[in-house]
């Protein structure tokens, strides 16, 4: 074989390698070009950020939220310790294995795991970023790092500072309290912030741990609340708006957590409850942060137990927060909540006696009234009006919660109504605060003439008196008259007859003429 037929034989082999290696290369390349899409997961503490004393051994639970849009497999979390993203890690590095599987989370769901921690004796008193890795069947890197914020609490005995340390940077919080009073609209379990101061009010709160980076202790102080209603009664649903005010001129506060509690109302274990209750969720509120100088509004809609006496009733709010440091600050504060409770009474039917009177005449009115409700009531009085009858006002006085009160008047008649008509009573009465409350009820009553029978006595000179003897005239009378009737009628009777037997008499006589004179005139 020739040299130039070598030199071909080799280029040739040359190019059939490179057609068989290129389309893989090519494919690699474009494979590393466009990486897989990793799925969405978030990392989250569950719970309130808790201190770690030296030594101390706590539990930090880790929930994981599926976001990817499908079922994750074999899911792997673990914290990284490493010194470039952990920082100096505080915790002890004994033989545990800090990780855990979860074997499917389902999208759009969360599951959590645990994890047990023990501060080494050597960890600084100050705040850490811990991050935590979560790892998916089929990939290989992590498909997601996020941090969680923990911290070394203060010892007893404070250590001289080293450089960079931040131990000096925590303090104590001061103390305080406040409340208000008032009304405004709020929505349920909601979170706002706001940068207006309020009008009137001054409060605060008691803390303690914390501090920023200036080395001063922000706090988180309540300067007043709203209700609305402004007015709250047992048993029903109330908003509870309270105001809030960061005092720190240069530190914000952040990942803030609010819970309210009321007090236990009740002798009875079965019936016993919280004065205030949630309508809905739960009876603490998240709020971001306020920042340095500013304020920030928290609601929640509450409802009132039905049988709560009427009296203020104190709701101890806690906060823990957050400064720029992450370190944590747990504070208190309270407000005092008045409840009014509704008056509740009832009428039993009246009783009249007699349901017609003439004018002047007196009519006997009764009834009862029955407090069904748990407040007393106070210079209760009832009214009396109506067309017909005189104004009439009596006193009951005061009614005890589950008394009775009797109303009994005597109203007397003034003018003639056109049958019965309509008679109005008015109870009135007060509260505790004098305030006046009125509620009525009818009946009806009838008025008429006064009969006057003064006519059936008179004597001689037409006076109602009988004769200055004592004698009934006015049967001698009636007596004299009837028999003067009776003569007269007899009187006419006879002269009647007479005239009609005089007339016969006549008849008789001229027929005895005709009878003669006819006699005389035959031959």
């Amino acid at each position: 074989m020739t040299k130039s037929r070598r030199v071909m034989a080799v280029i040739v082999a040359a190019l059939l390698i490179a057609a068989m290696i290129l389309p893989g290369l090519a494919v690699k390349a474009e494979a590393a070009e466009e990486p897989a899409e990793k799925p969405k997961v978030e990392v989250s503490l569950v719970g309130d950020h808790q201190p770690f004393e030296a030594g101390e051994t706590k539990t930090l639970t880790i929930q994981i939220t599926n976001n990817s849009g499908q079922e994750l497999k074999n899911v792997k979390v673990a914290p990284d310790m490493s010194k470039e993203k952990a920082g100096a890690w505080p915790f002890v590095k004994d033989w545990k294995q800090y990780s855990a599987i979860i074997e499917s989370v389902a999208d759009g769901k969360s599951k959590s795991v645990s994890f047990d921690f023990t501060r080494r004796e050597g960890a600084k008193k100050n705040s850490y970023t811990i991050p935590f890795s979560v790892y998916v069947q089929g990939i290989d890197d992590a498909i997601v790092t996020d941090s969680i914020f923990v911290y070394a609490k203060n010892e007893t005995v404070t250590p001289e500072p080293t450089p960079g340390d931040n131990s000096q940077n925590q303090g104590d919080a001061g103390n305080g309290g406040g409340s208000g009073s008032g009304s405004a609209d709020g929505g349920a379990m909601t979170a706002s912030v706001g940068n207006d101061e309020p009008a009137v009010y001054s409060g605060g709160g008691s803390g303690s741990s914390g501090s920023s980076s200036d080395g001063s202790v922000p706090r988180v102080i309540v300067t007043g609340f709203d209700t609305n209603p402004a007015e709250v009664h047992a048993g029903s649903d109330f908003t509870l708006t309270i105001h809030l005010k960061n005092t720190s001129k240069k530190t914000k506060v952040q990942n803030m957590l609010f819970e309210l509690e009321a007090p236990t109302e009740g002798t009875d274990e079965q019936t016993s409850a919280p004065a205030f209750l949630p309508t809905s969720g739960s009876n603490s509120i998240y709020l971001d942060g306020i920042k340095a100088d500013g304020t920030a509004d928290i609601s929640i809609t509450l409802n009132a137990k039905a049988d709560l006496l009427q009296k203020p009733y104190s709701i101890n709010l806690s906060m823990k927060y957050e400064d720029s440091q992450a370190t944590q600050i747990d504070s208190s504060s309270s407000i005092s909540i008045p409840v009014k409770q509704d008056a509740r009474f009832e009428f039993s039917e009246f009783e009249i006696s007699p349901q017609t009177i003439e004018v002047g005449g007196e009519a006997n009115v009764m009834c009862s009234l029955y407090n069904l409700g748990r407040i007393k009531l106070y210079n209760a009085k009832a009214r009396f009006e109506g067309n017909g009858i005189k104004k009439q006002e009596i006193f009951i006085g005061n009614v005890e919660a589950g008394a009775t009160g009797s109303i009994d008047a005597m109203l007397e008649g003034e003018k003639v109504t056109n049958g019965n008509s309509k008679i109005t009573m008015t109870l009135s009465y007060e509260d505790e605060s004098g305030n006046i409350s009125e509620t009525t009820k009818d009946f009806e009553l009838e008025v008429t003439e006064a009969v006057d029978d003064s006519d059936m006595y008179m004597n001689t000179d037409g006076d109602v008196d009988a004769g200055s003897s004592g004698f009934p005239v006015v049967p001698v009378v009636v007596v004299i008259v009837i028999i003067a009737g009776v003569v007269a009628a007899v009187v006419f009777v006879k002269k009647k007859k007479k005239k009609q037997m005089l007339n016969e008499e006549e008849e008789l006589l001229d027929e005895l003429d005709r009878s003669s004179e006819d006699e005389r005139e035959q031959p």
